[in-house]
């Protein structure tokens, strides 16, 4: 009897200091780390994600409509260009960085030409044109994106978001789709300038289509320092 007593004792103390050494376990655990916030996005919002306030829409001839729907601006097809252009003066025409996401919903033409300034002239950034693939600056030394050197052809899908970003500085223009770099230019000494014709609407920061149907979202511009690097 003594024995089954003092084994049930030492049962009922080991429990106890197992239990002890668990809460000391858990109440030893370090902190878990606070999840950091997401960080704020810099510089100036271009886009309110309800409405065109700031911006226009041009008038070309045969343009498509343009409308705001949840947080994208809606550029329809139209006969040959759809776009809007800022209405006030730009807030920046040098040293500055102009970012924005694009997709096109349907089409086999450019869904973004993103025109903005530079060296005192203005230039656009096209994105999928010439069929859908081409990517460079229009123009430079009064040559297209599909003639001189920033021209590329890159693999562009339907209905996919693409983040694009255009870094205009004193001496360079560099400019990516999501992480990739596309365009890499001293600027300094060429002739920058646009395309002949309605595109020069786009003045002084203006998004184009060409019998695209896309969406934009999330515009926006901020400084950045004259010698800014090639990428981040």
């Amino acid at each position: 009897m003594t024995s089954r007593l003092f084994t049930f004792t030492t049962l009922i103390l080991l429990s106890f200091l197992v239990s002890c050494g668990a809460q000391d376990a858990e109440t030893s655990k370090p902190a878990d780390k606070e999840t950091p916030a997401p960080a704020k996005p810099q510089g100036k919002a271009l886009f309110d994600g309800e409405s065109l306030k700031g911006w226009k829409k041009i008038e070309f001839g045969g343009t498509g409509n343009v409308e705001v729907d949840d947080g994208e601006i809606i550029l329809y097809m139209g006969e040959l260009l759809t776009g809007i252009k800022w209405a006030g003066e730009a807030p920046y025409k040098t040293n500055y960085e102009i970012s924005l996401d694009a997709k096109r919903i349907d089409g086999v033409d450019f869904f973004c030409a993103l025109t903005f300034p530079i060296a005192g002239a203005h230039s656009t950034f096209v994105v999928g044109g010439w069929g859908g693939a081409l990517v460079g600056i229009s123009s430079i030394d009064d040559m297209d994106a599909s003639e001189n050197s920033t021209g590329s052809v890159q693999k562009l899908e339907d209905k996919q978001w693409y983040k694009l970003r255009v870094r205009v500085t004193d001496t360079r223009l560099d400019a990516w789709i999501d992480e990739k770099q596309v365009v890499k230019l001293m600027h300094t000494g060429r002739r920058m300038g646009m395309r002949f014709g309605e595109i020069e609407e786009c003045m002084p920061i203006g998004i184009a289509t060409f019998q695209t149907k896309a969406a934009i979202k999330n515009i926006r511009i901020k400084s950045v320092e004259p010698d800014a690097p090639e990428s981040e």
